[in-house]
C-alpha cells in the first residue's frame, strides 16, 4: 500500500500560476531592467485594469504633432465710413518719368493736422481720412474687376504708414478706370487736385 502525501491535487497549478505571475513581476520592462509593475494575467482575472498613469491617448505637452500651427491672421482692413483720423504717413508722388518725385509727410491727430505734417493740404488729408478710414486700402490685388481702358496720366504714388492703427502699404497709378477712380478719391492725401499732383 503507498502512503500518499499530504499536498492536494489542486496545488500543483495553483503553484503553476504563482510561478508565472512572479516571472512577469520580475520580467524587465521594454525600455529598460526595471521590475515591471503591471499586474499579471492570473492575478487580475475576472477585472478591470486601467493604464499605468501617464500613458493614456492624450499626447505629453511636449510632444510633437503633425497639426500645423494657425498661421498669424494680418490686421483687419478698416472699413469704409468715418474712423477716428488718425495717421502717420509717408507719401511720395511722382508727376512722370521724367519730373522729380514729391515727398509729402502727413501726421493727424482726430481728423487735424499736426505741426510736423508737410504736405500741400494737411486740412483736407486729414479730414478724408477721418471721413473714410478705408481711402487707403484699395481693393485686393488681383480680384477680379472691370476697368474701363482709358489712360489718366504718367503719374504714379505711393502711401506707407499707419492709418487707425491699421497698417498702410498703398500704391495709386492712372492707368484704367479704376486707378483713376481710386487716385481720384485720394486726391486730397495725395497732395493734389483732379488727379494730378
Amino acid at each position: 500500500m503507498r502512503l500518499r502525501t499530504g499536498r492536494p491535487r489542486t496545488l500543483g497549478p495553483l503553484l503553476a500560476a504563482l510561478a508565472v505571475a512572479g516571472l512577469a513581476a520580475c520580467s524587465a520592462t521594454p525600455g529598460g531592467n526595471a521590475p515591471s509593475t503591471a499586474p499579471s494575467s492570473a492575478s487580475t482575472a475576472g477585472s478591470s485594469v486601467s493604464p499605468p498613469a501617464g500613458t493614456s491617448d492624450v499626447p505629453a505637452p511636449d510632444t510633437e504633432t503633425s497639426i500645423p500651427a494657425p498661421s498669424p491672421s494680418a490686421p483687419p482692413a478698416p472699413t469704409a465710413g468715418p474712423g477716428t483720423g488718425n495717421a502717420e504717413l509717408s507719401i511720395t508722388v511722382n508727376p512722370s518719368p521724367t519730373e522729380t518725385a514729391l515727398n509729402y509727410t502727413l501726421v493727424c491727430r482726430d481728423g487735424l493736422p499736426v505741426a510736423e505734417s508737410k504736405h500741400p493740404k494737411p486740412e483736407a488729408a486729414c479730414a478724408a481720412l477721418k471721413n473714410n478710414a478705408a481711402l487707403l486700402s484699395p481693393d485686393a490685388k488681383g480680384a477680379p474687376r472691370v476697368c474701363t481702358e482709358q489712360y489718366g496720366g504718367p503719374q504714379q504714388a505711393t502711401v506707407t504708414g499707419i492709418v487707425d492703427e491699421t497698417p498702410v502699404d498703398a500704391t495709386f497709378a492712372r492707368t484704367n478706370g479704376c486707378e483713376i477712380s481710386a487716385w481720384n478719391a485720394a486726391q486730397d492725401v495725395l497732395g493734389g487736385s483732379g488727379g494730378a499732383a
